[in-house]
This record gives C-alpha cells, sequence and structure tokens, in this order.
C-alpha cells in the first residue's frame, strides 16, 4: 500500500476553486450589475456552506460518494436517485456548456455565427462526439488538461478582464450600468426577477465531490473550514469581478447569455484597439470549457455504472464495457440524447433562451441530489452517532436545514420563467423545464428501478476493470 499522501489546506482550497470557478456564468449575472455582489453572496452563504461542510462530514466518515451516504442514510433506492441525479444532471450540463463553446467559437472565426442556432447545433453534436471518442479511449493526463484548462482559460482571462474595466473607468469612460448604492439590491418586478439566482446554485455545486479529499489533510477539523473559507472567497472574487467588469462595457440589453464574455472582451478590446486578441482569449475560454467537459464525461457515469453493476439497476446493455474498460454504452445513449438537445438549439429561435431553460433543468435535477444528500447527513448522525468521522460539521442540524430550504425554493423559483423571457409563453416556459426536471431526475429512474430483473446484477466486470 502507498504511502498517505498529505496536501495542505490552501492546495485543497485551490482544487476546489479550479472544479467550481468558471467565467462562463459571467454575463448572465452581468445584466444585474452591482447587484450580482448580492445575487453571488446570498447563495454561497446558504448552499455553498452547507454544501460544502455537510458533505465533508459524510466524506470523512463514509467512502463511496453520494450513493453510500444516501444508502446508509434514507435507503438503497434513494441512493441510485442520488447518483442517477449526479449523472441525469450532466445529460444537460454539456449542451449548455457546448453551448457556451460554440458562442466563443464563433468570435474566433465570425462573431455573428454565435447567434446562429445551426451553428451551436452543430458544435455540441461534432465537440460531444469528439469527446467520447477521446474518453472511450481510456486517456489518461485528461485531469491535468482541466487544471491547466483552469488557469489558461479562467484565471488569466479574468484578470485580464478586470484589469481593463478598472483601466476603461479610469480613462473616464462611463460605466454601462450604474454603480450606486441604490442598485446594490437587484430591482423587485415579482419573482420572476430574482430567477437567474437558480444559475448560481449550479455555479456552485460539485462540492461534495471535493469533500473527498478531506481525509487527505493532517487536521480535517480545524483545516478542512479554512480551506472552505478560502475557496469560498476565490471563487466569489472569479465569479463577481469579472461579471462586474463585463456589465461596466456592455449595457445590459445588449447581452447575449451564451456569447457574454466573448462580447465583453471584444468591446474592451476595441477601446484599447486590440480586437486582434479577441481570438486568442476566445480559444483560451474554449480550452478550459473542453478540459472540464472531457474530466466530467467519465466521472459520474463511471459512478452510475458501478453502482448498477452490484444491484442490477440498468439493464446489461448500458453496462457493457469497452476493451479499455470504459463505459461507452452509457456515453454513446447520452450522446443520442445530446444530439437531440443540441439540434433543439437549431428549432428554438433564441439561442439565449434554449441555453438558459437547458441550465435551469441541469439545475432542477441536480438539487433532487441535494436534497436527498441533507437528509441523509441529518439521519446518519442520528442513527449513527458513535460511526468514525474525521470530521464533524459544526451545527450539523441548522446547516442541514438551511441547505434543504434553500435547494428546495432554487428548485421551485426555477419553474418561473425569468424577467428576461417577458415575450414569451409562461405554460411553454413551465411544461419544458417541468417536463425535463421531473421526467429525467424522477421518472426515469423509477422506471429503471420498477423494471429491474436479478439477472442484471454483474458485480464482476467482464474480464476488465472499469479504469
Amino acid at each position: 500500500m502507498a504511502t498517505h499522501q498529505w496536501i495542505s489546506w490552501v492546495a485543497l482550497a485551490m482544487m476546489t476553486t479550479s472544479s467550481v470557478a468558471s467565467l462562463r456564468a459571467a454575463p448572465t449575472m452581468a445584466v444585474y450589475g452591482l447587484a450580482c455582489v448580492f445575487l453571488y453572496l446570498l447563495p454561497a452563504i446558504v448552499f455553498l456552506l452547507p454544501t460544502s461542510l455537510v458533505s465533508a462530514e459524510l466524506a470523512s466518515g463514509w467512502e463511496g460518494g453520494i450513493y453510500n451516504w444516501v444508502s446508509e442514510g434514507i435507503s438503497k433506492p434513494m441512493g441510485f436517485l442520488a447518483v442517477w441525479c449526479q449523472f441525469a444532471m450532466t445529460i444537460f450540463y454539456y449542451p449548455s456548456l457546448l453551448g457556451f463553446v460554440a458562442s466563443t467559437l464563433a468570435y474566433v472565426f465570425n462573431p455573428e455565427l454565435a447567434s446562429s442556432g445551426v451553428w451551436t447545433a452543430a458544435v455540441i453534436i461534432v465537440v460531444y462526439w469528439s469527446g467520447v471518442w477521446v474518453s472511450s479511449r481510456g486517456t489518461k493526463g485528461v485531469a491535468g488538461l482541466a487544471s491547466g484548462g483552469l488557469i489558461i482559460g479562467t484565471l488569466i482571462p479574468g484578470v485580464v478582464l478586470v484589469v481593463l474595466g478598472v483601466v476603461f473607468l479610469g480613462q473616464g469612460n462611463e460605466s454601462a450600468a450604474p454603480m450606486t448604492s441604490e442598485n446594490l439590491l437587484p430591482a423587485w418586478a415579482g419573482l420572476s426577477s430574482l430567477v437567474l439566482i437558480v444559475n448560481n446554485f449550479l455555479s456552485y455545486s460539485g462540492m461534495e465531490m471535493n469533500a473527498v479529499h478531506v481525509g487527505s489533510l493532517r487536521n480535517p477539523g480545524k483545516e478542512f473550514p479554512k480551506s472552505m473559507f478560502l475557496a469560498m472567497g476565490l471563487v466569489l472574487a472569479i465569479f463577481v469581478l469579472p461579471a462586474l467588469a463585463i456589465s461596466w462595457i456592455v449595457p445590459a440589453e445588449e447581452l447575449s447569455l451564451t456569447a457574454g464574455v466573448m462580447q465583453a472582451f471584444d468591446a474592451v478590446f476595441a477601446n484599447f484597439g486590440w480586437q486582434w486578441l479577441t481570438p486568442l482569449v476566445g480559444i483560451m475560454l474554449v480550452a478550459a470549457s473542453l478540459g472540464g467537459m472531457l474530466t466530467w464525461l467519465a466521472g459520474p457515469s463511471k459512478g452510475l455504472l458501478l453502482i448498477s453493476r452490484q444491484e442490477g439497476y440498468l439493464p446489461p446493455f448500458l453496462q457493457r464495457l469497452n476493451k479499455n474498460g470504459v463505459q461507452q454504452n452509457i456515453l454513446v445513449v447520452q450522446g443520442a440524447i445530446t444530439t437531440v438537445i443540441g439540434l433543439a438549439y437549431a428549432l428554438i429561435p433564441d439561442v439565449s433562451s434554449a441555453y438558459w431553460i437547458f441550465s435551469v433543468i441541469t439545475t432542477q435535477v441536480y438539487l433532487i441530489m441535494y436534497l436527498l444528500m441533507f437528509v441523509a447527513a441529518v439521519q446518519l448522525r442520528r442513527k449513527q452517532p458513535d460511526h468514525a468521522r474525521g470530521y464533524r460539521a459544526p451545527m450539523l442540524l441548522g446547516l442541514c436545514g438551511v441547505g434543504f430550504a434553500s435547494s428546495l425554493a432554487a428548485l421551485l423559483v426555477g419553474f418561473i420563467p425569468p424577467s428576461q423571457f417577458g415575450s414569451g409563453n409562461a405554460g411553454v416556459y413551465f411544461a419544458i423545464v417541468g417536463g425535463g426536471a421531473l421526467g429525467l431526475g424522477l421518472l426515469v429512474p423509477y422506471l429503471f428501478y420498477r423494471f429491474r430483473k436479478p439477472s442484471w446484477q454483474q458485480p464482476e466486470p467482464e474480464g476488465v476493470t472499469p479504469s
């Protein structure tokens, strides 16, 4: 057995930041100007903090990730639902991520393509299947690509955007969004004005994956909270400052939810006569997104595969592995659905609307998993109080209560069309989001569970171990 590899709390904070922070959501929040600070801070306190501390306790006491935590705390069927939601959210996550890649690539070739649904659909389909091909070969070293992508595609462009935004204001240019104290809170236009905050719950999701590293800290009780607070500060800076910089330069009514980052870079560079840099930044942002996609592609589906083999939750066809030990059939079926969703971009007239709807469905499905996690944590503290844990979250009941309530509120608010969709049909929006979230998050796993057969159990892989 290898010697234990310790990591510092600062290193864990950096790993957490790299897996959570992104520039992708910046244009969504830039619409709100100075109020984006509040809209990021609120979910950080009521969702990011409870998720981080609760998942740290679970990870330090029970191996096996979300399936094991929920199975032990509630039941095995609920454990399957939780791991299914963790996997299923990626079905809509890829089209929204690749929609961003398509609009960013458009600025490398022809900015007018950013609003073309056909271009967006083509990029989603081609890039996704290329990713499946790379993943199915069992390629190693993808994680290195993702961490390099953080520096190249998130930190460097983010710093450049903020610095040039400050210089832009310093030159005497007026901010496109007002920066007075009256603008600290979002304008209240009914519930719909706050719907964009739902997207921020997804921005902060994934903390339960980083919690597995809590056992690598020398003193988890003291170091993990310090690590999480540092990560929270860094994540907030990466989310808030570029969003503010965009709001200074690009008027809210001109912002595209998918192409906003590139719009901002283009506008800033035009101000300095550096527009030749826009395609370069586009390539950097695409590199970060593709690195992230490749690391996510095999992870959640591998977890689903291992649980399904042990318990027989999926048909044998979906459990089959290729010669490299990769769950290729799951990736192919997922790819078929991604292709259909990608084609929806070509059919929905407004690319921003399609991007937003897929982002909301992704969040809804993932929030179901978090609701189960908070319930499981309370149950495990009650049923197994003496079980060894490397870290015990303070005020666990309160943390789970706040986390559960905020997750449920975000899930319900997601069914309300945001104020930007005032001209759209609210009933159609509700039907698409509700059908997507409930069908994918609850109905599909119920059908798999209901019609499972004993012969579906394959605890021993067919001569090959998943990589």
